[in-house]
């Protein structure tokens, strides 16, 4: 069966502008990279073929010359392979996860934000052994001028499958203690996350020298 003859729910492409990468099997982001399978067999089965055939050494560490006529691949499509690898090589190679146990781990990763003379809230999306996924800034201003929605904080948790957040922001003036605004704003967030099973697992306010954690002073 031809590519153009699956329902477009299964068809590799429009499979992963729906649902994300996260649920195309390996076969399938191979199909997306080849676009075109081989006489009389589909891109997805020829993709499976040669995830099986290089299951040895891993598809990642074949060399032109070993994909090359594999399956009838010519010198583009293998090229097109060991580059895709190679730049994710490059992209990651350097990142390391983060583990984030306690206040104290929040504020020594916010070095770059303590001394910022504008707020800016921050959000770390954790999975569910507490290592960062990604971190965002999405809000730059007073909290009180510039109110942060829940959809701005849930709404790229989901997208990055997080299991739990953490909220931080800085205080400019020097004192990190919490402004009615900080307690409200948590407040928000917290019932929030309980709707959508994403927790909330701490709001670190940090300035230069210190940190307020709302979880160790069991406002959380």
């Amino acid at each position: 069966m031809k590519i153009k003859d699956l329902p477009k729910v299964d068809r590799p492409r429009e499979k992963l502008e729906k649902y994300g990468p996260e649920r195309l099997s390996d076969s399938e982001l191979l199909a997306i990279l080849l676009r075109t399978g081989s006489e009389g067999i589909n891109v997805v089965e020829l993709s499976g073929k040669i995830l099986r055939k290089f299951s040895g050494i891993g598809l990642a560490k074949a060399s032109v010359k070993e994909l090359k006529n594999t399956f009838g691949l010519g010198s583009a499509k293998a090229c097109e392979i060991i580059a895709c690898y190679e730049l994710g090589r490059r992209h990651l190679q350097n990142k390391q996860s983060v583990l984030l146990l306690s206040p104290k781990d929040v504020w020594s990763e916010l070095k770059d934000i303590r001394d910022h003379k504008k707020e800016h809230f921050v959000i770390f999306f954790l999975d569910s052994r507490n290592q960062e996924i990604k971190r965002e800034i999405i809000s730059v201003g007073s909290l009180n001028a510039n109110l942060v929605h829940p959809r701005e904080v849930f709404e790229p948790a989901v997208r990055h499958l997080a299991a739990q957040v953490i909220i931080a922001h800085n205080h400019p003036a020097g004192d990190p203690s919490p402004s009615q605004e900080d307690s409200d704003i948590t407040k928000q967030l917290v019932d929030a996350g309980k709707l959508l099973g994403i927790e909330i697992k701490d709001h670190v306010i940090v300035s230069k020298a210190n940190y307020f954690s709302f979880k160790e002073h069991k406002l959380i």
